[in-house]
């Protein structure tokens, strides 16, 4: 049976042994890696998904300051075991990852991936249209939502600063 739950205290050795073997090493030299960094993700805001005692998967999103458009959440990595691409494990994660966010009154997230996977969420490029990632990045997959009520990124510019707390 496949559970969606809150990443728990000591689940974060088996998450980084998942993204060792899905997303391998080069996940390390990411422009949004830069951003995460010596962090910890927002409070309350970092999901796995396990097949009975098996973590199948595991998406977090971490705190920025989006330019001038003030306080953002930053989504990733999203990552998935490759035998349950296409089960809905990573829908799964990423509704329960936006609907989380969207209750504690997060207005907007980031991410850099792929438009045509991320825009059954409802991301697109314009609301990332003015922002800049540290690093290289593809400005054709930075990708932005607004949660809930207003254009929150709407005519925002500038680069995207990490705000989350230091981890220990």
């Amino acid at each position: 049976m496949i559970t969606i739950d809150r990443e728990g205290q000591f689940d974060h050795v088996e998450r980084e042994i998942l993204l060792d073997r899905v997303m391998g090493q080069a996940r390390f030299t990411k422009s949004s890696e830069v951003l995460r960094r010596n962090r910890r993700p927002a409070d309350g805001m970092a999901f796995v998904a396990f097949d009975g005692n098996h973590m199948i998967g595991t998406v977090r999103l971490w705190n920025v300051n989006a330019g001038n458009g003030g306080s953002a959440l930053l989504l990733g990595p999203l990552a998935v075991e490759k035998i349950y691409n296409g089960s809905g494990v990573g829908a799964g994660l990423m509704y329960a990852a936006l609907n989380a966010a969207q209750s504690a009154g997060h207005r907007s997230v980031l991410l850099v991936g792929d438009p045509d996977y991320y825009a059954r969420f409802g991301f697109t490029a314009d609301p990332a249209h003015g922002l800049l990632m540290p690093g290289h990045f593809d400005r054709h997959r930075f990708l932005g939502i607004n949660l809930g009520n207003g254009d929150t990124l709407s005519g925002s510019q500038g680069m995207l600063t990490a705000t989350g707390a230091t981890a220990h």
